[in-house]
C-alpha cells in the first residue's frame, strides 16, 4: 500500500508495454517441437522394428564382401573356360615346334603359365592392438604403426621382382603386369577382391637372390624397425620346390573413357 505523503511519480510518456517472447525462447520451443515430430515420424516408420537391421539396408563392408565373392566365382569360371580353350589348343593346327615355343614363353612372361621351382615365402601380420612400446626410448604406437601399409606390401613385391623372381603369388591370386597392390585401411584389395591380414607372398626363383633382395631393400628395412619395436610380423620361409598357378582372371587393361557431355552451346 502507498504512503499518502509519498509523492505520486511524474508520468514519464505512456506505460511501457510487455515485452513478448525472447528470440531464443522461441528457437529453443521450436527445437524442441522438431524433435518431437522427428521422434514420432521414427516411431510410426519402425513400429517396434530396429531401422538399423533393416534387411534393405546393406552394410558397405558387407557389399564388398559380397563383390569379393563374385569376383572369386567368376575368376574360378574363367580359368575353367582357359583350360579348355588350351585343351583345345593343343590339337595339331598346323603350328611349327618354334611357334609353340614362342607363345609358351609369352604365357610364361604374362604369368599365365604355371611356374615351379625353388623360391620362398614371405608373411607380413598386424601389430596387436594393444602392443605397446617394446624399447625404452621409443614413444607408444599410434593405430597406424600396427597395422601392414600399402607401401610394406609393395615393397615385398618389388624386392622378389629384383632379385630375380619368376613369378609372384599374393595370397591366392599370381600377379601379373596389370595387377595393382593396394590397401584400403587394413584392407588388402587385389584385382577386384579383397583381402585381410595375414598377407602372404610367395615367390619362385633363385632362393638367395630372393633373400638377398630382401635384406638390400631399405622400404623393409625400415619395416622392420616397426617390427622391432611394436611387434609387427615378418616371415621369411624358404622352399626347395613351390609351383604357382597361372593367372586365371582377365588380361585385358581395364581403364576409365570419359563420358560425352551436353554440347556447349
Amino acid at each position: 500500500m502507498s504512503n499518502p505523503a509519498d509523492p505520486a511519480p511524474e508520468p514519464h510518456g505512456p506505460a511501457p508495454r510487455r515485452s513478448g517472447p525472447r528470440p531464443a525462447r522461441l528457437l529453443t520451443a521450436g527445437v524442441f517441437a522438431l524433435a518431437g515430430l522427428l521422434f514420432w515420424t521414427s516411431f510410426d516408420t519402425a513400429q517396434g522394428t530396429n531401422l538399423r537391421t533393416d534387411d534393405s539396408l546393406l552394410e558397405l563392408s558387407d557389399l564388398i564382401g559380397e563383390r569379393s565373392r563374385e569376383n572369386a566365382r567368376l575368376d574360378e569360371e574363367t580359368a575353367a573356360v582357359r583350360s579348355e580353350v588350351d585343351r583345345l589348343a593343343q590339337r595339331d593346327d598346323g603350328s611349327t615346334k618354334a611357334q609353340d615355343r614362342a607363345l609358351k614363353g609369352l604365357e610364361r612372361d604374362a604369368g599365365t603359365a604355371e611356374v615351379g621351382g625353388p623360391g620362398l615365402t614371405v608373411t607380413l601380420t598386424d601389430a596387436p592392438p594393444d602392443a605397446t612400446a617394446r624399447t625404452p626410448g621409443i614413444p607408444d604406437p599410434q593405430p597406424n604403426d600396427l597395422v601392414i601399409h600399402q607401401q610394406d606390401l609393395q615393397a615385398v613385391v618389388n624386392a622378389l621382382w629384383a632379385g630375380g623372381a619368376r613369378g609372384i603369388r599374393v595370397m591366392d591370386q599370381r600377379l601379373i603386369s596389370t595387377s595393382a597392390v593396394r590397401c584400403v585401411g587394413n584392407t588388402l584389395i587385389l584385382q577386384g577382391r579383397v583381402y585381410s591380414p595375414p598377407y602372404v607372398v610367395t615367390a619362385v626363383g633363385d632362393t638367395a637372390g630372393l633373400q638377398r633382395a630382401l635384406d638390400d631393400s631399405p622400404d623393409i628395412e625400415n619395416y622392420l624397425r616397426y617390427v622391432d619395436a611394436y611387434g609387427l610380423g615378418w616371415k621369411v620361409e624358404k622352399h626347395g620346390a613351390v609351383t604357382l598357378p597361372g593367372h586365371s582372371g582377365t588380361v585385358d587393361l581395364q581403364h576409365a573413357t570419359p563420358v560425352d557431355g551436353p554440347e556447349s552451346g
